[in-house]
Parts: C-alpha cells; structure tokens; sequence
C-alpha cells in the first residue's frame, strides 16, 4: 500500500519474530504497513520464530545482523512501493523487552561514517562484540539472578528499587552472565544497548540513549528517582553505568534521522527520531490507556497492563515506568493458565462448545453461590501454584462441581486472582476505569460480563493488531508536537533532547478510534464479590502457600529438577 502525499509519521517494531511498520497521516489512519518474518525472510540465519534455542534448553538467543539486515529489507521493500520518505516528520519504534546488544570498541566511528552506497548489514558486521543477543525468553541466569537479589539485601529489597524481583530475562542478569563467563568479551564492549534503544541508533548513526520504560525492565533503573541503582549495576559488573549510557524520558526527542537515511533513501533532514521503547509500553500507548484504566489479554497466557500512580512493588508482577505520563507507573501480570485451561474445560464441561459454555455462565449466578475453584494446569507464574483446588461455600474442599458451576468457578477465579494481584501492586479502581479487552476470549460477551462484574467496571474491546507500532506512531506525532511546542517557546535543552511541554499523548491522539463499550457490571455485582474476594485471597494464602500442601511440594520437586539438570 504506498503512502499518500501527506505529512506522516512511522511506528517500528523490533519484534521477536518480525520487524513491522506502520505509517499514519494526521488523522491517524493508516496509510501504509508491512513487515519482515525473520524466518520466511531471513533463512540464511537459520532461526526458529525468530530465535536461537541453546543445547541446554534455557540460552535462547536472536541474531544481531538479522534485525540489521531485515531493517535493510523493510526500508528497500518501502522505497520500491513509492513510499516517499520525505513526508515522514517523525518516528519511533519498540523492541522486544529486555534483549541486549553489545557494540564492539570502535563502533561509534562506524556508525558515524556510514557510507549511503553500502546496506547496513554490511556496514555494521564488525560492530559487535556478542554476535547473538540473548532475549526475553531466556532463562540461563538463575545464578546471576540469586547473587543480585542477595547483594541488594532480597528480592523484595530488588522489586522495591528496580520494580520487579531478579528475572532471568531480565538485562541485567543477562549482562552479569555474560560478564562472568566471558570477561574478555565484556571488556572489549564499549556500549550495552537494549533492543529498543540499539534500533534508534541505527536510525540516529550514534548510540541512542535507553528510555525509562525500557530501562525498568533490567533490574537496574532506581524505577522512582529514574536513573541507575550502584548497588545494581556494580552486583552485575564493572564499569557497567558507561557502558550503558544515560537513561531519558520515553517522550524525549533524541535527534534527527542520520544524514545515511537522507542520501539512501530520501528522509527529510527535519525528520525526527523520538525515543524507542519497549514493545510492551509502546502497546500501553497505543491501547490509549488513562489513569486507572486496565488493559487485559485474554489469549494462550493472560496479561494485564495496568496504570498506576502510587505502585507497591511484589515479588510477582512488575512495575516499569510509564510510557504516557513520566509521574505514573505501568505494572503488568502474567498469568500461565489462560485460554488452554478455558479450552480444557470447555471440553470437559460444554460438549468442546463455547455457545454451550457461555449459556453455564448465563444461567449461574452471580458469585456462583460461594463456590470458589483454583484452575491451574501448568505452574502458573502469579502465584506459582499448580494443581486444580474447589472449594464450597464453607471452605470445605471438595472433589468435583456441577459442570455450570465449574465453568463459572473457572472464570470468576480467573478474574478474582487478577483483580487481588493488581490491588498488591497498588492498583485501585477508580469511578472512570474502563477495562480494554483483547485476545480470543474477548469475543465472547459472557466471559466479558465476568470479568465487568468482578472488577466493578465496565469492559470496552479495542482492535489491538500492530499495536506497539501504533503506539511508536502516535507517540513520534506526540514528540513532534512537543518539539513545535518548545521550539515556539525557545525552550530546547542544551542537550538537543526536547524537555518536557504541556502537550500530552491524549491530546495527540484525540482522532484515535474509541474503544468499543461490550458490558457494564450487573446491579450488585460488587457488594457479591466484595466478600468473596476476601476469601478467594485467604484461600490462596493458606491453601496454595501451606507448609503441608502438595503444590508446595511440587514446586520443590521443579526446582530440585532445575538444580539436577544445571549439574
């Protein structure tokens, strides 16, 4: 679809499997997209979705050049389509969170003297250090993760700095192991960028500085005073605060395009490059979520985005920085058990039908008499529990529920972990919170209802495809406002970054689409669930976590099978 001769502005995803990008007109509409799919398109790195898994099982890992060559592919693709480039004002991209790239001493030079004769691929082949970047779905640094927490003084201590517990995807255990394993390799690195942060430099031929959101997902940023922690970075490293770089506002605007995407491609030399972020904030704006609103996907894990204002950091979830307003929070939870158990149920309990599971949730009420049920096939990750628990309205556990009852007690358990698990990390619901539904189980009305009535809000779906590129793009209109705001006020920093303006993200995006309202809570629904969202949560207390529990037990035996297969 080639671009119209409007002004525009383009959205990048540096996504696990892909690289995406969108361009939208002023009006916000989409005028043109397209895509890269590393495997289909890039077979020559010999990658399975998008990424290397390792012998052990638990390094996984992304080719460097891959994301460089397909960056190449999409600008090429682009230019063939008679795109025009020099309507494009300005743009901002996300990457996949908390992968790392290693730029090699010597770097810096390279990528200021690009030659616009040559593709980047070719360029930049000598520039890193770590030729695979480990990624998110990495989990090899479970050593790297217990030192952290232990020289900080516990995992609570690392969430209350860092927003989050030690991760083992997280980029700084990630560094820290490559630090203890190949020192040699760290030291011949003279810049660590994350995968959103290393895409802007690109764009910009000069490292491009790590934003707030992103930088809250190493378990390295002070996430409240929003720069790096000593205590961090020096349990991880040496010398690592330089290698790093500074930290900026998500909103900054960080320069403009090099001179390289000038002379290959036609950029305008006033095309500006506003801050990358990671793909999970970048979706937050693009979902447009206010204060106190909830974004929940209902697909193969369940997510909540959440935004809050005062965030009491837990050793599940994770609070980052907020990609909209610098004084807010995003948290976000994960929970395992998603669509396969509602999908495992439904065959059990509906005849394999989802019209005959929505009528059981129709035709049970409200609160499901207090039967309560802890569905949980997998280990799930908030809380880490497994096994299948049911339990009456006096709290006695029983066997098995009527099929209508344990479809109910399914998805009222669901949405009560999630409401309870959002509450620890100081979210609070509010007169004007809306709830933004996607994934497959948001096309099903009665599922939705659930949720509305547990959460005492009303329940809105939104057309989330390609969101974090629509959130770059909305957010690369926000910056170039801002600039034209500071500008007209002589207001530019004398570091080139753009400071922070009265122009906000929902002024700039007004014209977005609304979300579409689905559900309201049925009258009484909150007074219902009040009391047994006291229990459901007693019940997780001393069921799931009980000394003499099998779950415990299970959890023992995963981490002696952990241990065994590291020896």
């Amino acid at each position: 679809m080639a671009a119209s001769e409007a002004p525009c502005y383009l959205g990048w995803d540096f996504s696990t499997q892909q690289l995406k990008v969108i361009a939208i007109d002023e009006q916000l509409r989409v005028i043109y997209e397209d895509n890269i799919h590393f495997d289909k398109d890039l077979p020559e790195f010999g990658t399975h979705c998008g990424v290397h898994v390792h012998s052990d099982k638990l390094t996984v890992t992304s080719p460097v050049l891959m994301w460089v060559k397909a960056l190449d592919m999409i600008l090429e693709k682009m230019k063939s389509s008679g795109f025009n480039f020099s309507h494009v004002r300005a743009f901002s991209g996300a990457g996949q969170q908390h992968g790392s790239v290693y730029w090699k001493e010597g770097a810096s030079q390279i990528l200021k003297n690009l030659s616009p004769d040559l593709p980047l691929h070719q360029l930049l082949k000598a520039c890193f250090s770590v030729s695979d970047s480990p990624i998110w779905m990495d989990s090899s640094t479970t050593t790297q993760c217990l030192s952290l927490e232990k020289a900080v003084g516990g995992a609570q201590h690392l969430a209350n700095i860092t927003g989050s517990r030690a991760c083992e995807r997280f980029t700084g255990n990630q560094i820290a192991k490559i630090y203890s394993q190949n020192p040699e390799v760290y030291a011949q690195t003279e810049r660590i960028s994350v995968v959103s942060s290393f895409a802007a430099s690109l764009f910009l031929s000069a490292y491009a500085p790590i934003d707030y959101c992103d930088g809250s997902g190493m378990n390295l940023l002070q996430i409240r005073d929003k720069i790096w922690s000593t205590a961090c970075l020096n349990a991880c490293a040496p010398g690592l605060e330089e290698k790093l770089g500074p930290v900026v506002l998500s909103s900054s605007v960080l320069g403009s395009v090099s001179p390289y995407y000038i002379q290959r491609y036609g950029f305008s030399p006033d095309c500006k490059v506003v801050a990358f972020t990671g793909d999970n904030p970048a979706s937050l704006a693009g979902m447009k979520l206010e204060e106190g609103d909830i974004a929940i996907s209902l697909g193969t894990s369940d997510t909540l985005f959440l935004w809050i204002k005062e965030p009491t950091p837990a050793l599940e979830g994770h609070i980052f920085c907020n990609p909209v307003d610098s004084q807010a929070y995003m948290a976000l939870l994960c929970f395992k058990n998603g669509s396969l158990i509602r999908e495992r149920i439904r065959e059990d309990c509906a005849s394999g039908s989802w019209d005959e599971f929505s009528k059981a949730l129709k035709c049970t009420v409200v609160g499901n008499n207090g039967n309560l049920g802890f569905y949980f096939d997998v280990i799930e990750i908030t809380p880490e529990a497994v096994g299948i628990h049911r339990f009456n309205r006096d709290n006695n556990k029983v066997p098995d529920f009527p099929k209508e009852v344990e479809i109910r007690a399914l998805i009222e358990g669901q949405f009560m972990a999630k409401r309870i698990h959002a509450e620890k990390l100081g979210y609070k619901i509010m007169p004007r919170t809306r709830i933004l539904a996607t994934g497959g189980a948001s096309y099903n009305k009665e599922i939705l209802q659930v949720l509305s009535d547990v959460f005492s809000a009303p329940v809105y779906t939104i057309d989330t495809a390609n969101s974090a590129c629509l959130g770059c793009a909305s957010r690369a209109i926000h910056g170039s406002q801002r600039v034209n705001d500071v500008e007209s006020q002589e207001g530019l920093s004398s570091s080139g970054l753009v400071a922070e303006t009265s122009v906000s993200l929902v002024d700039a995006v007004k014209l977005a689409p609304e979300p579409r309202l689905v559900v309201t809570p049925t009258a009484g629904a909150d007074q219902l669930y009040q009391p047994l969202l006291k229990r459901y949560a007693e019940l997780e207390q001393k069921v799931l976590y009980s000394p003499n529990s099998s779950i415990l037990a299970k959890l023992q035996e995963k981490e002696k099978s952990k241990t065994s297969s590291r020896n």
